[in-house]
């Protein structure tokens, strides 16, 4: 039986679609690393799931033309905490990294903005 989460751990998330298109945008590797944050209590956040928002790892709005079918992930926590947000953006359990940035596709990769 797996052990019980300590309220550090619990969380909010909600997700919203904003598009209709039939064919997903798949999200841009904004790095090739995890970014470790403080996350304060009660506070509102916005995780980039698109990966082209400026302001890594957090959204600022850039999927509205980048990826119109991509929205962030929001979320708050119920105790702060420092944790490690997913920079690759293809993490399995978002916006936390799970080390999917340490596979070959991702290393391989180019960002964007660099030849």
């Amino acid at each position: 039986m797996p052990a019980l989460q300590s309220p550090a751990a619990l969380v909010t998330l909600v997700r919203s679609s904003s598009g209709t298109s039939a064919s997903p945008s798949r999200p841009a590797i904004a790095a090739k690393h995890p970014y470790q944050v403080d996350l304060k209590a009660g506070k509102r956040y916005a995780w980039c799931a698109c990966g082209h928002s400026k302001k890594q790892p957090f959204c600022d709005g850039s999927h509205k033309t980048a990826a119109p079918d991509l929205s962030p992930l929001r979320f708050q926590l119920e105790e702060a905490k420092s944790a490690w947000l997913c920079g690759c953006k293809h993490t399995k359990s978002p916006p936390y990294c799970d080390g999917t940035h340490k596979e070959e596709f991702i290393q391989k990769a180019e960002l964007p903005g660099q030849p």
